[in-house]
């Protein structure tokens, strides 16, 4: 059974000041595939302006959100609302409010890169002088300007996800949908496409929705909500739930892997609680360095390594469901 989530408290509104509806609400949302469900009744209200990641291991229910966001599946029960429109009974209003990349690239690869805006865009019905300024300005500001006539195919996966990006932007999205946004991308390319996304929610004022199974992209967000099973077990600010932790993480792996053993006497000679998970004894405390050497003389020769660090979203998942993150849950 899942621990209990860990929560941020979101702060009431000044008395007198005006309501801010949130960009995205989800109202008890819930999704059954068969007998399966993939999402177990989210609620959570993300702010307009906002960068916000879903958080979690394959499987664990964010392929299935993004889809009902995007219009593309109706919700078994639930809503979900998009500055107010109902994703399931207001498609059209919400497809107007959208911007949407998804995990496999959409772009058509014999066409140029100018070709696949403009192709884009009279799916809008966006036409004639303003569109084609339009299109200069996208070309720029991702630094395509130079390849607006090369064929998409001949492009990294970088320059491809770029293009994805000025694409969903031409009809001016409030709502920025992003599916994994940096599959497939090294390094370089990967900082350069968050730096651009960072700028969108800093100039642009655009609200922008991501998903991932990365931690490191997770700590970019505002706030991140931490799927699993279907069900939020954490959400807030990265920094808010790691502090929520507090103190240092200690994991001590045992030569033999077996880690329930070596509970009693790690418990008894530093006064911390010790829990065994996959192979692996795990300590959570303030200045649990000071204990190591204690850690090492009640177990003399039993232990293969040990690390320390201060918590990180790994540690809130840890904590919340009792599992490692990189465990692979029910494909949703």
């Amino acid at each position: 059974m899942p621990a209990e989530a860990v929560s941020v408290r979101i702060p009431e509104p000044v008395a007198g000041a005006p309501a801010i509806s949130p960009a995205v609400r989800l109202e008890a949302l819930a999704h059954d595939y068969g007998s399966r469900r993939a999402l177990a009744g989210i609620t959570l209200d993300l702010a307009a302006g906002s960068l916000c990641g879903i958080l979690g291991p394959n499987g664990g229910g964010k392929t299935t959100l993004f889809r009902i966001l995007a219009t593309l599946v109706r919700p078994t029960s639930g809503r979900a609302l998009i500055f107010g429109h109902d994703t399931a009974r207001a498609a059209p209003e919400v497809r107007r409010a959208l911007g949407v990349v998804f995990q496999a690239p959409a772009i058509d690869r014999r066409l140029t890169v100018r070709e696949n805006l403009v192709v884009h865009a009279a799916l809008y019905g966006l036409r004639g002088r303003s569109l084609a300024r339009s299109i200069d300005a996208r070309l720029e500001r991702f630094g395509l300007a130079d390849r607006a006539g090369d064929l998409a195919g001949r492009l990294s996966g970088g320059l491809l996800r770029r293009v994805e990006i000025a694409k969903a932007l031409l009809p001016r999205p409030r709502l920025l949908l992003l599916d994994e946004p940096s599959t497939g991308l090294d390094p370089a390319a990967r900082a350069e496409l968050w730096d651009q996304i960072a700028a969108l929610r800093d100039r642009d004022g655009v609200t922008v929705l991501f998903t991932t199974h990365l931690l490191e992209e997770a700590e970019r967000a505002d706030r991140v909500a931490i799927l699993s099973e279907g069900r939020v077990v954490a959400d807030g600010a990265p920094g808010d739930l790691t502090a929520a932790i507090g103190g240092e993480v200690l994991v001590i792996r045992p030569h033999d892997g077996d880690a329930a053993a070596l509970i009693a006497p790690i418990e008894a000679a530093t006064g911390v609680t010790a829990r065994a998970l996959d192979g692996t004894l795990r300590l959570e405390a303030p200045d649990l360095h000071r204990l190591v050497p204690r850690v090492i003389e009640a177990a003399p020769g039993r232990i293969a390594s040990i690390t320390l660090g201060r918590p990180t979203l790994l540690d809130v998942f840890t904590q919340a469901t009792g599992r490692r993150f990189d465990r692979d849950e029910v494909r949703s």
